[in-house]
């Protein structure tokens, strides 16, 4: 008896114990669990790098467009340890497009500027109010500075990237992201001078 294509045993054990190469391998083999396991594993990674990116997103909707998108093109992933990086550029272009999109259609009179961002809802209830009030004045002073400023910056200093992974996921040189990022850094100083 043969047994069915679509049934896939488990390569190891437990699916936590399979690395991300390990899945990748074999999502683009076309096993769906691996696909799944991919996704699960990523998908709050992906939320809060979109989020971080652009607070006035739909991070959770970002976060899935972007792992499809990942989750389709895998066959095109040259290195499958290098999941995570790759990942992170997708989720980079996605954010980039939908801030394009909906400068757009403001400045075509459609959109919510006044939208507010929730920060209620990264910020944990436990975090002392002093540091409340720190991260709060830091989302609406980054809210001022333009797009790709911002994202270098939340990459680098929020997510924690170096610059050249940085440059690497927004596919720029290492020199814009050194550029970009001391613009923000000044801004901010400024700011807070104004403050």
């Amino acid at each position: 008896m043969t047994r069915p294509t679509h049934l896939v045993a488990l390569p190891s054990a437990r699916r936590d114990d399979v690395t991300d190469a390990e899945l990748v391998v074999s999502a683009a083999a076309g096993q769906r669990w691996a696909s799944e396991a991919l996704f699960r594993r990523h998908f709050a990674t992906a939320v809060r790098l979109s989020w971080r990116l652009a607070p006035r997103c739909d991070a959770e909707d970002v976060a899935q467009d972007a792992l499809v998108e990942a989750l389709t093109h895998l066959k095109q992933l040259s290195n499958p340890a290098a999941f995570v990086g790759w990942l992170r550029g997708i989720v980079v272009r996605v954010v980039r497009g939908r801030l394009r999109r909906r400068s757009l259609l403001r400045r075509l009179g459609f959109g919510d500027a006044d939208e507010e961002v929730d920060l209620d809802a990264v910020i944990s209830p436990s975090t002392p109010p002093e540091a409340s009030v720190q991260i709060r004045e830091l989302y609406r002073a980054m809210e001022k500075l333009p797009t790709e400023e911002r994202m270098v910056l939340a990459l680098t200093r929020i997510e924690g990237l170096t610059n050249e992974e940085a440059a690497q996921s927004m596919g720029l040189s290492l020199a814009t992201v050194k550029r970009r990022l001391a613009s923000a850094l000044a801004a901010l100083d400024v700011s807070e001078g104004d403050a």
